[in-house]
């Protein structure tokens, strides 16, 4: 098992930027993708962004594409996601997530994730 706690969030506006950690201790955390998360008010919780465990590979969803940028180190056991250019659409809880069942890809499926961190909440007003 992994644990993941994530770091970062806060209330910005409009047009600024944020980047969230998310720090992994446990289980090898090179050897499992891990994905970003955001749930709104009321909606449910949806994959914005994702990495294999080598980071050869990434996954956006399209409304963060060419804005958000995920990355990972892990020397460090951190994954990051770097928010540019943020909306008032961002504005929710953000959860990162690890699947370590399939480390080279990225699923885009919620339940293919095992371990969640509690998660941290981003507000961006306008």
């Amino acid at each position: 098992q992994v644990q993941l706690v994530e770091s970062g969030g806060g209330l910005v506006q409009a047009g600024d930027s944020l980047r969230l950690s998310c720090a992994a201790s446990g289980r090898t955390f090179s050897v499992c993708a891990t994905g970003w998360f955001r749930q709104a008010p009321g909606k449910e919780r949806d994959i914005v962004a994702g990495i294999s465990a080598t980071g050869s590979r990434t996954y956006y969803a399209d409304s963060v594409e060419g804005r958000f940028t995920i990355a990972r180190d892990n020397a460090k056991n951190t994954v990051y996601l770097q928010m540019n250019s943020l909306k008032p659409d961002d504005t929710g809880f953000y959860y990162c997530a690890t699947d370590c069942s399939r480390p080279f890809s990225v699923s885009t499926r919620i339940d293919a994730f095992a371990s969640w961190g509690q998660g941290t909440q981003v507000t961006v007003s306008s």
